[in-house]
């Protein structure tokens, strides 16, 4: 294996991003522009252009105006949000970035984010060994057939490298010789 490359070490920080604040890091910052300006736009639109072309005064409360406003410009502004968060999600599952944007962006009513996220993929990882990219489930390595993590050598699900016996089929797990590089876990 030789060292890696910038394109290497990117796909790495962005396989190593877990959990919700890992997930806010993805939304990149031109998006929270987009969703700053859509906000400042839509309350500009609802509260100076719309009362200027109406023939009435307002019937409803200054309240439930305000709510209603403030909610248009607030699904406005994440609207922009999901869009960049998705040009940063889909590289990392290996899906389709233009794509999936424009299904965002084009599909009416949030329906293209909720079918984003009904199909996505599972996020993939980078093999230790060398840089493949597998799914993070995975116990072997496709490519070099390096053990990514620990498993049972006898019904080959998944185990914790504390466990002595298999928890589905009662092997002992000693027998199966783990490698040395998971051996430092138990020690």
């Amino acid at each position: 294996m030789g060292p890696l490359t910038r394109k290497d070490k990117k796909q790495r920080e962005q396989a190593e991003l877990t959990g919700l604040a890992g997930e806010f890091q993805l939304v990149p910052l031109w998006s929270v522009a987009l969703a700053v300006i859509a906000f400042t736009v839509v309350e500009y639109l609802m509260w100076v252009i719309v009362p200027a072309h109406r023939h009435h005064p307002p019937t409803l409360p200054l309240a439930f105006r305000m709510y209603i406003n403030i909610s248009l410009g607030a699904v406005a502004g994440l609207y922009m949000l999901m869009v960049g968060y998705i040009s940063r999600d889909a590289p990392r599952r290996g899906m389709s970035t233009p794509m999936w944007m424009i299904v965002c962006v084009v599909v009416p009513s949030g329906i293209g984010a909720v079918l984003y996220f009904l199909l996505r993929l599972p996020v993939l990882a980078l093999c230790p060994s060398c840089n493949a990219r597998i799914e993070s489930d995975y116990h072997f390595c496709p490519q070099c057939a390096y053990q990514v993590a620990p498993c049972c050598g006898k019904c080959h699900r998944t185990a914790r490298i504390t466990d002595l016996y298999c928890v589905y089929c009662g092997h002992d797990l000693a027998e199966d010789h783990p490698p040395a590089r998971l051996h430092a876990f138990t020690q």
